[in-house]
């Protein structure tokens, strides 16, 4: 994990845990002695990628320090139903509380990095990468973002903090593509902050524009056609990077990265995902022979 995204993590962990535990899990206090151990493994019931493991040791060990968790299948690999993902022996209290936590983080984990690893076989052999985007659940960015990179995806910027990107809202409250590139190579002179500069043009003549201006990292085509797509490639290529976004779908893919743009960033990878169907299950270690 990068070390930036421990704090994101760390506070989710305990938003879910306030969120799903609250004051108490009166049932497993009522049912279950304090002093109770147990065994639980995580099986898959449905074939993907798997994503989430090392979140899911983070909130075991948030609720018993003392678990003792056996990886067998690390993050970003394919699995199949039937496979064993980790096994864990702890608390059995604190494993039940953990359950539903940790299979709600990994099942959502492991649909973004499936779905991402489909976008990316597409573009097999081209250079084109794909990126993610902020279509994200509120709060859970980071682990929408992480799981991207395990399914073989590029991350986007992570928020509004890490990248300049001036989309049509800002270029049109600024005053146009000019006065907002400008504006911004002041803004971070005077903050000494280096931060890489993206801008979203709507048509080949912002793109005159925008290398007129100079100074960017990065130029977005928004909602381009193939062709246009084509010749925008054609007037930037060399200049800066080009990433491809809006109306692009899997079907479609493969064409546009054929254009010859760098990136293509899909919000589909985070907004439009199916989670993957994973089962936490008690189980008697020494009986268990089916890993």
């Amino acid at each position: 994990m990068k070390p930036e995204y421990e704090p994101f993590v760390d506070a989710l962990i305990e938003l879910c845990i306030r969120e799903d535990i609250g004051d108490g899990d009166h049932t497993s206090l009522a049912s279950i002695p304090v002093d109770a151990h147990g065994a639980m493994k995580l099986l898959v019931k449905q074939a993907g990628i798997i994503a989430g493991g090392e979140i899911a040791e983070r909130i075991l060990r948030r609720l018993d320090p003392q678990v003792e968790f056996r990886s067998l299948i690390p993050d970003g690999t394919p699995v199949v139903p039937g496979d064993v993902v980790f096994t864990v022996q702890g608390r059995t209290q604190s494993l039940l509380q953990a359950e539903r936590i940790l299979l709600n983080v990994m099942q959502r984990m492991t649909g973004v990095a499936t779905e991402t690893a489909r976008y990316v076989k597409r573009l097999e052999g081209l250079p084109t990468r794909v990126l993610d985007t902020r279509k994200t659940t509120p709060g859970m960015r980071v682990l929408d973002k992480m799981a991207v990179k395990l399914g073989g995806g590029e991350n986007h910027r992570m928020g509004l903090f890490d990248m300049i990107l001036l989309k049509d809202n800002h270029i049109d409250f600024a005053g146009g593509i000019r006065p907002a590139i400008e504006g911004v190579r002041r803004y971070l002179a005077e903050k000494g902050k280096e931060l890489p500069i993206e801008v979203e043009v709507r048509s080949l003549a912002d793109i005159d524009e925008v290398l007129a201006v100079g100074g960017v990292d990065r130029i977005m085509l928004d909602n381009f056609d193939l062709p246009t797509t084509r010749l925008a490639v054609q007037k930037i290529a060399g200049r800066c990077e080009i990433e491809s976004s809006g109306g692009i779908t899997y079907d479609n893919l493969r064409d546009y990265a054929e254009c010859g743009v760098d990136f293509i960033s899909v919000g589909a990878l985070t907004h439009q995902i199916k989670s993957i169907d994973l089962s936490l299950k008690a189980y008697q270690p020494c009986a268990d022979t089916s890993f």
